[in-house]
């Protein structure tokens, strides 16, 4: 009982030692400075107090209890080593490194890198450095820079995260080529996509990339929607048309808020690079390019109802776009769920499990900023919540 009661003592003093400690205590070879190491050791002694070994505290910490014991020792913690930057003995004197530099920037050498400018100089017998030397004395000459003409690329930041509960709050849209019978012209096919209910709600193909054309359709699309200013966020590409001061006139007269991918990433718009994939490796997909607009127009028009109402779509629970834009698809769910506990009670011995997730998707997210985990199985699969609801279930039951 002696030995359980001290283990008890430990583990409670060291459940509290982690929330106390004085932010990182430097690693292996790493000089604390002198109020960290008065803190640890003051920490430790009160937990070696309450009950705690003292390796048990250190490996808590992250030390190992040698250095606890010399702090604690001599000197009052005060570290030994003495910090000293002792310049190599080998390195360029003051006039080689103007040398190099002189190199450097010279007529013959100015416009070249390091590992173009050493192999140059070794041709007529000359070496003043290696390349690393070359990078290592640049920057303190601050001459280790962008120095070609073009502007300097900058890291794009990631579009803000979007979250969608109903229809008409977020869109997404693009433009892709339809191939013509001359080569190389082609249709633009402008498609506007909700992100909730992945319903095509606005499409048309013209013989040119346009931004006077995507206004024209997000006009029409509000119209049709009976979107009001500040309900919708649009989401595009970065490209000419989709962001060009034509569209920035038109979204802002409407109140739509713009959001813009980053330039070369293509799943900051994941919706409709997806869609394009899905239509345009749909059987129906022409073998042959299209003759004139109107033709292309025939196919798109097809497409589209097929896409809207008939496909099943397997992330909103596979219901067509159609039923979960009109919101149909809760009873359509609903129905689902109870069809298949009421198959599980006629036959326990067959589902070893809960059955199918039929919950509707409430929330549709675009460039989350942490992947979301799938969703878990409606928290009503258990058989008594099952016969609770459905009275035909109690009676089988």
């Amino acid at each position: 009982m002696n030995r359980k009661n001290k283990a008890l003592a430990e583990a409670a003093a060291l459940r509290v030692l982690p929330k106390k400690i004085p932010g990182a205590v430097g690693g292996r070879g790493r000089m604390s400075a002198a109020q960290v190491r008065t803190s640890v050791t003051a920490l430790i002694a009160v937990a070696v107090t309450e009950g705690a070994r003292l390796a048990a505290a250190c490996a808590v910490i992250g030390i190992s209890a040698r250095p606890c014991q010399r702090w604690q020792g001599e000197g009052q913690g005060i570290d030994g080593r003495i910090l000293r930057h002792e310049a190599p003995g080998h390195r360029l004197s003051s006039a080689e490194r103007a040398e190099l530099l002189a190199v450097a920037n010279s007529a013959e050498f100015g416009h070249l890198p390091p590992s173009q400018i050493v192999p140059r100089l070794a041709d007529p017998n000359r070496y003043l450095a290696s390349e690393s030397t070359f990078y290592r004395v640049f920057p303190s000459a601050g001459q280790l820079a962008h120095r070609r003409r073009e502007r300097v690329s900058r890291k794009r930041a990631k579009p803000r995260a979007l979250a969608a509960t109903g229809p008409n709050q977020i869109d997404s849209w693009d433009i892709t080529y339809l191939p013509t019978r001359v080569l190389g012209l082609y249709f633009y096919l402008y498609l506007f996509v909700h992100v909730f209910s992945r319903q095509i709600v606005a499409w048309q193909v013209y013989a040119e990339e346009s931004g006077e054309h995507a206004g024209r359709l997000v006009e029409d699309l509000c119209w049709r929607e009976g979107i009001v200013p500040g309900q919708v966020t649009l989401h595009a590409d970065s490209g000419g048309s989709l962001k060009g001061s034509t569209m920035r006139v038109t979204l802002q007269t409407l109140g739509v808020m713009p959001s813009l991918s980053r330039p070369a990433v293509s799943h900051d718009n994941p919706y409709a690079e997806s869609l394009f994939k899905t239509l345009k490796y749909r059987p129906e997909y022409p073998l042959r390019p299209c003759a004139d607009r109107a033709a292309a127009r025939t196919w798109v028009t097809t497409l589209v109802r097929w896409y809207n109402h008939d496909h099943r779509h397997g992330a909103i629970r596979f219901v067509t776009r159609g039923q979960r834009h009109a919101g149909l698809d809760a009873a359509l769910l609903a129905i689902r769920h109870d069809l298949y506990a009421y198959a599980r009670l006629k036959n326990l011995l067959r589902w070893k499990r809960q059955t199918r997730n039929w919950r509707r998707v409430t929330v549709v997210h675009l460039n989350p900023d942490k992947a979301d985990k799938t969703e878990p199985n409606e928290p009503g699969n258990s058989i008594e919540k099952q016969t609770a609801v459905n009275p035909l279930m109690r009676q089988v039951a």
